[in-house]
């Protein structure tokens, strides 16, 4: 069983995901299903058969969830000497070198990863390209859309 990193945020947000699946949406989907059933023929009930899949997804994401906690390898920066070295949790400012934009992201786990929210997964084409460098180093990322290069300006760790 790999141990898979994760920030201290990213474990919060899943233990309340999953408290949420279980108090709240769980319980919701079983009255449901019970209330389908009431109506008598299931063969042919949408309801029933449309709470029972409802129900798969959720009890499936409670699984998955428990899974991720059990290898969660909680990594806290905030409790680490920064030596200017980008590493996993870590907060990098970059400038790209053709438009001069800058940009900040968080380096984080799988399942805490959301680019609209600049947290990026530590095994993605940038955040590979940005894990043990440094400030001010040049770095070329490969992605989808062709080659981006970035200086960096700065790594937080908070």
């Amino acid at each position: 069983m790999e141990k898979e990193p994760i920030t201290i945020e990213g474990l919060k947000k899943l233990q309340e995901e999953l408290k949420d699946l279980k108090d709240n949406k769980r319980p919701r989907v079983v009255a449901a299903i019970a209330e389908a059933r009431a109506h008598g023929d299931l063969k042919e009930n949408a309801e029933y058969h449309a709470a029972k899949e409802q129900q798969g997804h959720i009890e499936g994401r409670i699984l998955e969830i428990n899974d991720v906690i059990a290898r969660a390898n909680v990594i806290d920066v905030t409790k680490m000497e920064n030596n200017g070295k980008v590493i996993f949790g870590s907060t990098v400012t970059v400038k790209d070198i053709e438009n001069e934009k800058k940009n900040s992201f968080k380096i984080v786990g799988k399942d805490e990863a959301d680019v609209s929210k600049n947290l990026i997964y530590y095994k993605s084409p940038i955040g590979k390209s940005l894990i043990g460098k440094s400030s001010k180093d040049l770095v070329t990322v490969n992605t989808p859309s062709g080659e981006k290069n970035y200086e960096i300006l700065e790594v937080k760790y908070i």
